[in-house]
């Protein structure tokens, strides 16, 4: 089974960011909005691991409600890792997204639902093709709220599996408070919006969906 390395067995990494990393200016590649902190007083963070990020940003980024959104690494022991490295698995790191919103034009339990039905979260470290601790389903909070709301989402959408009686087995995605988070290469910055993406999408869906009610 793929798992991670013990902290002793992870590369060093290093003391300063990566040079290819977005500078402190830099905007968002569609939305023209901050990759850096700080953001507006009325939004909030969530980092989410759903497999490739450069799959899992398209989708969150075009979302009404959204600020902000970025990849790169976290939850691991490298510091300041390049995507290479993470590649290596040898960082302990996940590819995540962190999604910058404003709570009062899209709730929490929209975008989970989201995650949750566009990935599937009852794979161990893959989605498809791409296997790795780096592609494990994650989702990383900065309050006990978003806490609370992810365990009740994740519950919930565990019970429309079991409804849909299609051998799905129980959901592996680990909640967790989020750690420090490492940008991404400028060039992997809202990848699929730019002139050399290549269609890519390494996202599995189960294609069960959440209830009409929630």
């Amino acid at each position: 089974p793929i798992t991670k390395f013990l902290p002793g067995e992870c590369l060093d990494g290093r003391e300063e960011p990566i040079s290819a990393a977005p500078g402190l200016d830099e905007k968002h590649y569609t939305l023209g909005t901050r990759l850096h902190p700080p953001f507006p007083e009325d939004t909030e963070m969530i980092m989410l691991g759903m497999g490739c990020y450069w799959c899992s940003e398209d989708i969150f980024m075009k979302m009404k409600g959204i600020y902000s959104t970025h990849v790169g690494f976290a939850q691991g022991v490298t510091t300041n890792p390049t995507y290479k490295e993470v590649c290596t698995g040898r960082t302990n790191h996940n590819e995540v997204v962190r999604v910058v919103y404003h709570p009062s034009k899209l709730a929490l339990r929209k975008i989970l639902e989201v995650f949750f039905e566009q990935h599937d979260p009852t794979t161990s470290n893959r989605q498809g093709g791409d296997v790795g601790t780096q592609y494990r389903s994650g989702i990383y909070y900065y309050t006990e709220d978003q806490k609370a709301i992810a365990y009740e989402v994740k519950s919930e959408y565990q019970k429309a599996l079991e409804a849909a009686g299609v051998g799905f087995g129980k959901i592996v995605t680990e909640i967790e408070g989020a750690e420090t988070f490492f940008y991404a290469e400028l060039d992997h910055q809202q990848w699929d919006s730019k002139p050399h993406a290549n269609g890519y999408c390494g996202l599995h869906p189960t294609g069960v969906p959440f209830p009409a009610s929630t």
